[in-house]
């Protein structure tokens, strides 16, 4: 009874009824991609000079890589590479991965700052442009049991829903204050909550409402470590 974006259809003679279909089917489909480039493209030539000087400091204040690139569930559930700034003296990436606490012993001093401010992200823009990711929609979750670990799927029925669409850098959670840590089924019920409303409501309008807001919404960082 709990129908995500459904599509009634015909199979030679027989209705059929798809129960979990993306909204962005058609000219939406490319209305969302002509956004995801034309305002990522944007956003990149803005931010490409603080990027550089991102990834000097993180090479500075800490040994390992520039960039982290992390195994997270995409469209259809499939296996994408998602890029972001290194925060952490590891780079996890196994099947045991661990989501990151408040006061997180594996977390650099730079790093800390990086990810309460959402700036560890900023080379997501790069997936964007590779179209594994959008800029707006849910976020990915780490493949791993203890990432995709709190079991969501368990929580909250239509979980998989969510991966009908393309994962986002922000999303209708984030900027409704449920970003950062999901340690209570609580907060996996209502980020969920807040991924299908999006999915069901979709519209280029909501896109561009959830990105002039992700700024103001970063400032309220009590929740992301």
């Amino acid at each position: 009874f709990d129908l995500l974006n459904a599509r009634w259809g015909t199979l030679g003679d027989v209705p059929v009824v798809s129960i979990h279909e993306t909204p962005f089917y058609g000219v939406d489909g490319w209305l969302k991609r002509a956004e995801d480039i034309v305002v990522g493209t944007a956003i990149l030539a803005l931010i490409a000079i603080p990027m550089v000087f991102i990834a000097i400091a993180v090479k500075l204040t800490s040994k390992g890589p520039v960039f982290f690139r992390q195994r997270r569930y995409g469209l259809n559930g499939d296996t994408i590479y998602v890029l972001k700034f290194r925060s952490m003296t590891v780079a996890e990436d196994g099947d045991d991965v661990t989501q990151a606490t408040k006061n997180d012993a594996r977390i650099t001093k730079l790093g800390a700052f990086l990810r309460r401010t959402s700036l560890d992200e900023l080379p997501q823009l790069f997936n964007v442009m590779l179209g594994n990711l959008s800029l707006v929609g849910p976020r990915p979750h780490a493949l791993g049991a203890k990432a995709a670990g709190r079991f969501y799927d368990k929580v909250v029925d239509g979980y998989y829903g969510r991966h009908k669409v393309k994962p986002g850098i922000t999303g209708w959670a984030q900027i409704n204050g449920w970003r950062g840590e999901t340690d209570t089924p609580e907060k996996i019920q209502k980020r969920v909550e807040h991924d299908v409303y999006y999915i069901e409501n979709w519209s280029l309008l909501l896109d561009l409402y959830v990105l002039v807001k992700t700024p103001f919404a970063l400032l309220k960082s009590e929740n992301a470590y």
